[in-house]
């Protein structure tokens, strides 16, 4: 195989343009997933009146039933054949339908919460119905598309740099999660008679422009990425992996087990109080003040990508030097010097402070997803290397519905945080000791959760040799891809 300078491989090599069209996925995800919960307390709870408790019911959920979904998808991923390929056609259709469908999360009325079904609030159960529908059909894009990432290259060192791009690309999207918090307060949307925001009809006007996008995003990659394991290795595999088998097989893989709890400690630490740092913002930065809070969210999500967008690239070129499990502990570290100081820097005094610990956090997130997702690329080839099959849709379906059960169990619990604080919806100036606990809560929890991360990624037994290994052992068994 022809070489370049000592250089990896060209064969291994991906244009720029490879990378940066698979990495518009990323905004697929991050709208069609995310955006939802991201504003749900803001929407449901601070705008219509519905009880925190049973947002968070509403939205953990539907992270359990992500949680049935995704490995239906993943197995019937890995089993179809289509001509092109088994991962693109559910990119194309499901993003799509997905952003089609996005703006349909929000189509309800502030009357639903005073109309009572089996005891609970119309809305509520519009909550619950709606996303049931919403949550298989972006479930259907999300699974073949993180799968795909995981075959583009064999490259131990190339993997980090396609996980770069994608975590830059997830962190400008994100930026989209936090605007909406100042697109519902633009002038547009005043209602002149109560002087106050209609965030509802705000966030379906907002939905529709990202919907928009997320079609148009998903047609890119449906044209512009290649399956590059399907003819070589996928095809020439005839039988079915049932998909018992299929995921009690991925989970038997003990350095994948790791990674899931890595994942798991990072994603539930933060999850429970993903939703507190907008509260300490308007109630506690802001004074109450709902234009300066939401401004101040917008250019909180701003330093946020910055700090993301900088993490990537300097955490990747990290890892090239001391290994993907170090950098990790190194991201980790960085995670608790954001989440942990934002008892100091989210302060009144010096409003500006809180995008320094946004900006920290950006540079966990990103760079600590990243790496988990180029190890645990790494992690499939040594699956193959023992089973002989190549399984993407499973390991990302298993790895989905960890991440999403942490998610899940975080939300749910976030709600009763909130409640246990004191805060409440109708007496928007909470006491201070409403303040402090809001406060503890988001400086402590995400601190137990990366301590924990360090300790599981460190027992991730592959290293950049033995990977390489195990490249040389399936290239001479099954030939280069």
């Amino acid at each position: 195989m022809q070489e370049t300078n000592g250089k990896k491989p060209l064969r291994d090599r991906l244009p720029i343009i490879t990378k940066i069209s698979y990495s518009l996925g990323t905004a697929v995800d991050m709208w069609g997933l995310w955006l939802y919960p991201a504003v749900a307390f803001m929407v449901f709870n601070l705008y219509m009146g519905l009880d925190p408790r049973l947002v968070s019911i509403a939205v953990g959920s539907v992270r359990l039933w992500d949680l049935i979904v995704d490995p239906v998808v993943g197995w019937i991923s890995d089993n179809i054949r289509t001509r092109h390929g088994r991962r693109r056609p559910f990119i194309l259709i499901a993003g799509i339908l997905s952003g089609l469908g996005l703006p349909l999360l929000f189509m309800m009325s502030p009357s639903w919460v005073d109309i009572k079904f089996l005891r609970a609030p119309l809305v509520f159960w519009y909550m619950l119905g709606i996303n049931f529908l919403y949550i298989p059909i972006i479930s259907a894009f999300t699974i073949p598309y993180y799968s795909l990432g995981n075959e583009m290259t064999p490259d131990y060192e190339e993997r980090t740099s396609i996980m770069s791009f994608r975590s830059i690309a997830q962190k400008v999207s994100e930026v989209g999660n936090f605007f909406a918090f100042k697109f519902t307060t633009l002038a547009w949307f005043l209602i002149p008679e109560t002087g106050k925001q209609n965030t509802l009809i705000a966030m379906r006007v907002y939905t529709c422009i990202l919907g928009s996008i997320m079609a148009i995003f998903s047609i890119i990659i449906f044209f512009r990425v290649k399956e590059r394991y399907y003819e070589t290795v996928v095809v020439k595999i005839k039988k079915k992996i049932s998909i018992l088998s299929s995921l009690g097989e991925t989970l038997r893989c003990a350095p994948f087990r790791q990674i899931l709890y890595m994942g798991f400690a990072f994603q539930f630490s933060t999850s429970m109080v993903g939703a507190l740092g907008y509260y300490v913002t308007r109630f506690y930065v802001s004074k109450g003040n709902e234009i300066v809070a939401n401004s101040w969210t917008s250019w909180i999500g701003v330093a946020f990508m910055i700090g993301g967008i900088i993490g990537a690239r300097v955490l990747a070129a990290l890892a090239h030097r001391i290994g993907k499990r170090w950098a990790a502990v190194v991201a980790c570290t960085i995670g608790i010097c954001g989440f942990g100081g934002s008892w100091v820097l989210y302060t009144p005094n010096i409003i500006w402070l809180q995008t320094v610990a946004s900006a920290l956090m950006g540079m966990c997130h990103a760079s600590l997803w990243m790496l988990h997702a180029a190890i645990g690329a790494d992690i499939q080839d040594y699956d193959e290397l023992n089973t002989q099959t190549r399984r993407e849709g499973s390991f990302t379906a298993c790895g989905s519905y960890i991440l999403k059960l942490g998610n899940a169990i975080g939300i749910f619990l976030c709600g009763f945080i909130i409640t246990w604080t004191g805060f409440q919806a109708w007496h928007l100036t909470p006491s201070s000791q409403t303040i402090f606990r809001l406060r503890i809560s988001l400086a402590s929890l995400p601190v137990l959760g990366l301590v924990l991360a360090i300790i599981f990624v460190l027992r991730v037994p592959i290293t950049k040799k033995m990977a390489e290994d195990i490249r040389k052992k399936l290239e001479a068994r099954r030939g280069a891809v």
